[in-house]
């Protein structure tokens, strides 16, 4: 159950309707994802979600596309967020992620899970090693 109504015509706004032609020019496709009309309900908040995840998924850095699908898909599970599990792994398949790569994510976010609590349930301190400002 959503907390707000996607507008009706969202594309009657021409700030709505710019981020929504700049989606379709990014990701060379028609289709605008959900999270996006329901984000359209307030223009502002839509311009800069955008424009953020434009600058970190759409544009080229030291991590590759597929890498970052992946790791957005662990942040999502572990934020408990489904919509954007699914999204994420759609994009991820998308960009060829096989079933064994998912199957080895979903270890690796399951590990990482398990190991995090048991380190924050026993507060052990982090080695010297580690630290940074210790060099």
């Amino acid at each position: 159950m959503s907390t707000v109504s996607p507008p009706q015509n969202p594309e009657a706004d021409p700030r709505v309707k710019a981020v929504f032609d700049d989606i379709r020019t990014t990701r060379k496709s028609d289709f605008i994802n959900n999270m996006w009309l329901w984000l359209a309900f307030d223009p502002e908040l839509l311009e800069q979600t955008w424009r953020d995840v434009k600058a970190v998924m759409a544009t080229p850095s030291a991590l590759d596309p597929l890498v970052k699908e992946m790791l957005y898909i662990a942040v999502s599970v572990t934020n408990g967020c489904g919509y954007c599990a699914h999204s994420h792994t759609a994009a991820a398949r998308a960009k060829g992620m096989t079933d064994a790569e998912h199957a080895d994510l979903l270890r690796m976010i399951s590990l990482a899970a398990r190991t995090n609590q048991l380190a924050t349930a026993l507060q052990v301190p982090v080695d010297t090693a580690f630290d940074k400002t210790k060099e």
